[in-house]
């Protein structure tokens, strides 16, 4: 099966926006049709009755793919390693990204994170398919 990586990433986006598994997305390994889902309601089409079925993958969660607090961390080493024990204490409580956000922005660092991200999400977003057999394009 053959999909494009825009659809890829635009689902695992769907998926891992707002609150951990309260969206889910799947591919359908033979066709290459992607469903998504939300507990929320935001649904334009019914998922499949067959969804549960190995004929179907499930999207990722970015933790599952060490995109959450590991990427973040593995950033700070790199960029910011004066920063480090700041940064770990930061992700003890709730709001930390947003706190750690703000503690970029203070030091210029925001846009830097930004690609960081998105480099490390599309690498691993890759990954994951090479491992699942999707073929990508684009």
């Amino acid at each position: 099966m053959t999909i494009k990586f825009s659809d890829v990433l635009d689902l695992f986006e769907m998926v891992n926006f707002g609150s951990p598994y309260d969206h889910q997305g799947y591919i359908c390994k033979s066709t290459g049709k992607t469903y998504f889902y939300s507990e929320f309601g935001d649904n334009e089409e019914e998922l499949p009755d067959d969804i549960d079925e190995e004929k179907y993958l499930m999207i990722p969660h970015k933790s599952e793919l060490n995109l959450g607090r590991d990427l973040v961390f593995s950033f700070t080493m790199e960029h910011l390693p004066s920063e480090y024990e700041k940064i770990r204490s930061i992700f003890r409580s709730k709001g930390a990204y947003a706190r750690f956000k703000s503690l970029l922005e203070a030091s210029g660092k925001i846009e830097q994170w930004y690609k960081f991200e998105t480099e490390h999400t599309e690498k691993a977003l890759r990954d994951w398919c090479s491992v699942q057999d999707i073929e990508i394009s684009g």
